[in-house]
């Protein structure tokens, strides 16, 4: 988990790359930008504001030889040594970043370099690098006052309140390739930035596979509890799920089917199903591993909980008092109507 309030930058060199397929140049800056009172807080929430709002999914550098030959990895590895060299290593990373825009779809853009120091990754301080581009530009009106007549002129500039593409590199794990954190507004080449310019792979680490595993949970669910239950018992299923690795510290795969499966004919399912789907996930050997709390918060927003039938009626069932629903809620067959229903009690009805 990240928390970016005390982040401060350091140091900020700013260039610019064409394509180079185009034959567009590139300018590389002589020296660091001089930053003020005025446009420091600015720039701040420009290039960071995309990654508080983004799930936080972990890349890494990686290198089908070995990390030494992996070019922003070396370069990197250098500044965190030597935080003075920033401003050079800000020209090496724009080179290398030109030399990858070659793709005729890849836009002009400026480069931002920073330093970054005080950032807060699971509750540790570190510094970082962040790598951002801006592409698109915004017309904008510019108003001048003549002497009995006020003009506009139409110019055009860079949106500070989208960041096109994005990376910080943090000093963490440096033999694993570093954590990495990417953002890309414009995939108009999706291997454009990760694939060939940042050269990274997904980070295996808890939050990965707290995520990983409850996706394929979920899909469990959809594919083989709805089908021999109903949508119910679907809901209550990811419920039981997710509440099991909110009060969890560590997955153990073995409490989790004893605790979750209340119908045991489905745990053959379960594990047949895992065999089949697991490589999708990769978590064909993961039967037990720490539990990220902030991937079960993200989980738990994303999962439905509503019960949606053709009668355009929705219920929506509660995941923080599951056993509402246990109690509450009956599902049943109407011989005279040949329908479905759902019986509901309650005491009264709550004031929205």
């Amino acid at each position: 988990m990240i928390n970016l309030f005390n982040t401060h930058i350091e140091s900020l060199s700013i260039h610019r790359v064409g394509n180079k397929s185009r034959n567009e140049p590139i300018f590389l800056s002589a020296f660091p930008y001089e930053l003020n009172d005025e446009l420091t807080p600015l720039l701040k929430e420009f290039f960071l504001k995309p990654f508080r709002e983004k799930e936080e999914n972990y890349y890494r550098f990686n290198h089908e030889a070995d990390l030494e030959f992996h070019t922003l990895h070396g370069i990197a590895k250098k500044v965190f040594e030597d935080p003075s060299a920033i401003h050079q290593a800000s020209q090496e990373i724009t080179k290398h970043l030109y030399d990858q825009s070659s793709h005729p779809h890849i836009k002009a853009g400026e480069v931002y370099v920073t330093y970054f120091e005080n950032m807060l990754l699971d509750n540790e301080k570190v510094n970082a690098i962040g790598v951002f581009k801006s592409e698109l530009k915004t017309d904008f009106l510019q108003f001048k006052e003549g002497e009995n007549q006020l003009d506009i002129k139409l110019q055009q500039g860079v949106n500070l309140n989208k960041l096109d593409k994005g990376a910080i590199i943090f000093n963490k794990v440096e033999a694993e390739g570093y954590k990495i954190l990417s953002v890309d507004s414009n995939r108009y080449d999706t291997k454009y930035w990760l694939e060939h310019f940042l050269e990274v792979d997904v980070f295996e680490d808890d939050n990965f596979f707290t995520k990983k595993y409850m996706k394929f949970c979920q899909n469990f669910a959809k594919d083989v509890v709805l089908p021999a239950e109903d949508k119910k018992e679907e809901v209550m299923f990811m419920n039981r799920a997710v509440n099991h690795f909110a009060k969890n510290d560590t997955f153990e795969e073995s409490n989790f089917i004893n605790e979750v499966f209340e119908n045991p004919d489905l745990i053959p399912e379960f594990k047949h199903y895992k065999v089949e789907k697991a490589p999708k996930y990769k978590i064909e050997d993961l039967t037990e591993f720490p539990i990220a709390n902030t991937a079960v918060t993200a989980a738990r927003k994303s999962i439905k909980n509503v019960i949606e039938l053709d009668t355009n009626i929705q219920i929506k069932m509660d995941f923080i008092n599951p056993e509402s629903a246990e109690k509450f809620v009956e599902k049943g067959w109407d011989e005279e109507k040949q329908m479905y229903y759902y019986l509901v009690y309650f005491n009264k009805e709550q004031k929205s």
